[in-house]
């Protein structure tokens, strides 16, 4: 079995793994995913209601997501690594918005630390790796 092979890698590993696992919760249970977001599942949907197709795309996409953080850990893909530090803090950045803004509940305030912390590991992990390699020019991407 394949390890990553570097810090930066982990940290996408363990991000890919996590999202995709709950991306399959969601697909499986929606009224589990909706749960774990503290939002109460209606008990009986009205016409108009597309709140399990929402709930379907947001968890089909985390587990696409989930997988791609997987694959580029294992390839070592650090560029790739790179470009999602921003990316997770702007997601920490709107999704603490939208619960300030009255648009989300406070349970989405977890999945903002979960990007912000996700994104700042990220991120430390390659700043050491660049700081352990000076000697080797650019360090592998």
């Amino acid at each position: 079995m394949t390890l990553p092979r570097s810090p930066s890698g982990w940290t996408m590993a363990v991000f890919g793994a996590l999202a995709a696992a709950l991306g399959a919760v969601g697909l499986v249970s929606p009224d589990a995913q909706l749960s774990l977001l503290g939002l109460t599942a209606p008990g009986e949907r009205g016409s108009g209601d597309h709140t399990s197709a929402f709930v379907t795309a947001s968890s089909m996409a985390a587990l696409n997501m989930g997988v791609y953080y997987v694959l580029a850990a294992l390839a070592d893909w650090r560029a790739f690594f790179r470009w999602t530090v921003p990316f997770r803090l702007l997601t920490c950045t709107v999704f603490t918005l939208a619960v300030t803004t009255g648009r989300a509940p406070e349970a989405f305030l977890g999945i903002a630390a979960w990007e912000g912390l996700g994104a700042l590991a990220t991120g430390t992990a390659l700043w050491g790796q660049r700081r352990a390699a000076p000697g080797r020019g650019t360090v592998r991407t």
